[in-house]
């Protein structure tokens, strides 16, 4: 059974920091690209940044500098360190993984930036 669990979310304040992990079982194969996306009330899913297998890294733009992206294939884990958390980066975090054949998600973490 294939299972991604996400752990690491929370409630912080502006400015401050939290860091992701996200554990992936059950996949058949090597796991090409891991990632995660967020989803925040009344918007659609976005990237949020993803790392190939060999450690090739994409962000978009609004996390460029605050974001860090990780993996350790050995563990099949991948990280998101996030610091300088602002209110706009409040969301439901998901965990990504795709092996070349099939897509899979996490159940989601929520990621809370208030005051």
């Amino acid at each position: 059974q294939v299972q991604l669990v996400e752990s690491g979310g929370g409630v912080v304040q502006p400015g401050g920091s939290l860091r992701l992990s996200c554990v992936a079982s059950g996949i058949i194969g090597n796991i090409y690209d891991m990632g995660w996306y967020r989803q925040a009330p009344g918007k659609e899913r976005e990237l949020v940044a993803t790392i190939a297998r060999d450690y090739l890294t994409r962000y978009v733009d609004s996390v460029k500098g605050r974001f860090t992206i990780s993996r350790d294939n050995a563990l099949n884990t991948v990280y998101l360190q996030m610091n300088s958390l602002s209110p706009e980066d409040t969301a439901v975090y998901y965990c990504h993984a795709y092996n070349g054949r099939n897509d899979y998600w996490g159940q989601g973490t929520q990621v809370t930036v208030s005051s």
